[in-house]
């Protein structure tokens, strides 16, 4: 959501860093949306599974018409805020978002390699969104990684379901029983090259080298291939994965990894007007 903010030079401006951070809150109403209606169809599903068996809906701590209600309020809310205190174009992305995941979550998760490409178009419009919000042109470039990106979290996912859950993995999800470990590895390894090679060629973009005075970036290469080889690692040496966000926010070399990347990026891309002053 603040790529858009970060990326095309305003992150020292402060309106834009409210209607980035107004455009975070209304995107994380709509992703309690999703995961809420998401929880009340998967509910049977997810008592089969050994760790979603423990979320409230499945577990029986939160009643299916409660969370459904609760879900009706916040995607209003959402999008009121969206329309009225965002812009139009903000509230048109939001919606489409809001749409495509509970499609995602009534049909589309079904339907194998459909349903990770998705659920990597949620993110793509995250993303985007988070220009409109700021009324910046976002670089089809990120769009494009965003999208890998995604595609790679969501694939790694897809396999560490499918070891968690073994015979099981048909009862939780029907899409998974026409997955396979080779399959998904295979897919793994296309995207994890595309993603790199996205980023690599975003960075030494004349575009890009324009837009931000500099072609340093290509410095910021290390990073990403760290950050992914080190998930990768994770994925098939400790079996993790199944939980994107959690991976990211508990390993500690990654998170390192990624404070590094977003410090080098800023320096790079602001410090030449932070150390020349306002007035030069």
């Amino acid at each position: 959501m603040f790529a858009g903010v970060a990326f095309s030079g305003k992150l020292l401006d402060w309106r834009a860093d409210a209607r980035a951070l107004v455009a975070f809150v209304v995107f994380c109403a709509l992703s309690g949306v999703i995961y809420l209606v998401n929880d009340v169809r998967d509910r049977e599903a997810d008592r089969l599974h050994p760790v979603k068996s423990r979320r409230p809906i499945a577990a029986g701590a939160v009643s299916p018409a409660l969370a459904l209600e609760t879900a009706a309020v916040l995607s209003v809310a959402a999008l009121l805020v969206a329309f009225l205190w965002v812009s139009v174009p903000f509230g048109l992305v939001a919606l489409t978002y809001l749409v495509l995941l509970v499609l995602y979550s009534v049909s589309l998760k079904h339907f194998v390699i459909l349903d990770v490409l998705t659920l990597a178009m949620g993110f793509v419009l995250r993303a985007w969104a988070g220009a409109v919000a700021v009324d910046v042109v976002f670089s089809h470039w990120l769009l494009l990684l965003t999208l890998l990106l995604a595609l790679f979290l969501g694939l790694s996912k897809r396999r560490a379901e499918l070891v968690a859950l073994a015979d099981n993995a048909k009862g939780h999800r029907r899409a998974l029983a026409e997955y396979s470990e080779t399959l998904l590895d295979q897919m793994i390894s296309v995207v994890t090259a595309s993603t790199l090679l996205a980023y690599a060629f975003y960075t030494i973009d004349p575009d890009t080298e324009r837009r931000f005075g500099t072609d340093h970036l290509l410095w910021t290469v290390p990073f990403p291939l760290y950050g992914i080889f080190r998930y990768l690692y994770l994925v098939h040496q400790r079996e993790g994965g199944g939980n994107p966000s959690e991976t990211l926010v508990t390993d500690g070399p990654l998170l390192i990894c990624v404070a590094l990347w977003a410090v080098s990026v800023i320096l790079i891309v602001y410090g030449p007007g932070l150390l020349s002053g306002p007035g030069r």
